[in-house]
């Protein structure tokens, strides 16, 4: 037996296998350096309507950022996971597309799966739930108001032939295609509405800035035919003109969209000062 096959015997013997991976691993340990922890603070805030007598608060945590991931979702689901099982929150795709996790972290409404952790130990970062919402627990507020305001404008595609949606495609150009960037992407995380000024004061008449972006990217769209109608649902004094154009929402978007240009928009198509899109043009399929 030569020495190569000599070898390969060898490690191939389970004893010595067993031996070899503990030799290494003892090295490894012994190479590896051993880090300092680094604690950071997490202040919390923490309500449990099931607790009457306490009141909203802010609870602190310590995590070693050491041992978690990058992010703050990483961070909530360490405390949850490892410190406190109580902690409530909503958090689903952790990759910015669902729009689960909204909430407000250091001062700014956003994603907790895209937003990263603030390294700087000797600063607690504060973490509360979209502000000026109602609060179901935790970091949870209520939804409802929000889904049903979308509810309103019919965020789907509306016809009026007698072409059975959901068995014909309906074609666009290029072109018209284009128009509906910037628009499609929301995720309807309301970090945007909730960041509004306009919408806290009178968020059950004004449909705020993530609702009205939606409303235009269906009025844009060439294959729907209710345009006039989408609209005349917005002639009110509420539900679109209550914007003041603070833009909070388009600093605020985790998606890098732009509510406040939409809203601006959508005022110049009902005031006749913007020239309404062209519609319902047919459009043939290539090879048709």
């Amino acid at each position: 037996m030569n020495i190569i096959n000599r070898s390969l015997v060898l490690l191939k013997s389970p004893l010595l296998s067993t031996q070899l991976q503990s030799r290494f691993a003892a090295t490894a340990a012994a190479a590896a350096p051993s880090k300092q922890p680094k604690m950071k603070k997490f202040k919390i805030y923490r309500w449990d309507p099931e607790k009457p007598n306490d009141k909203p608060h802010l609870q602190e945590y310590m995590v070693d950022l050491n041992n978690c991931g990058p992010m703050v979702l990483d961070a909530l689901i360490k405390i949850k996971n490892e410190m406190d099982p109580t902690l409530t929150f909503r958090r689903s795709c952790r990759e910015g597309i669902c729009g689960s996790c909204s909430m407000n972290i250091g001062g700014e409404n956003t994603l907790a799966c895209i937003c990263k952790i603030d390294m700087n130990t000797s600063k607690a970062t504060k973490i509360y739930p979209l502000p000026h919402m109602y609060i179901i627990k935790d970091l949870v507020p209520d939804m409802n108001n929000f889904y049903a305001q979308y509810k309103m404008v019919e965020p789907y595609l509306k016809r009026k032939d007698n072409v059975q949606i959901g068995k014909t495609s309906f074609f666009q150009s290029e072109v018209d295609r284009d128009k509906l960037d910037g628009l499609y992407e929301c995720i309807l995380c309301a970090c945007c509405s909730t960041s509004c000024p306009s919408y806290w004061w009178n968020s059950e008449k004004y449909l705020g800035p993530a609702v009205l972006l939606q409303a235009y990217r269906w009025i844009l769209d060439s294959r729907d035919m209710y345009q006039e109608e989408r609209l005349d649902n917005l002639r009110d004094r509420f539900s679109l003109y209550r914007c003041h154009t603070i833009m909070n929402c388009t600093r605020t978007c985790p998606k890098g969209l732009n509510p406040g240009k939409a809203i601006g928009e959508l005022k110049m198509l009902l005031s006749g000062h913007f020239a309404k899109p062209s519609k319902n043009a047919e459009y043939v399929a290539p090879g048709k």
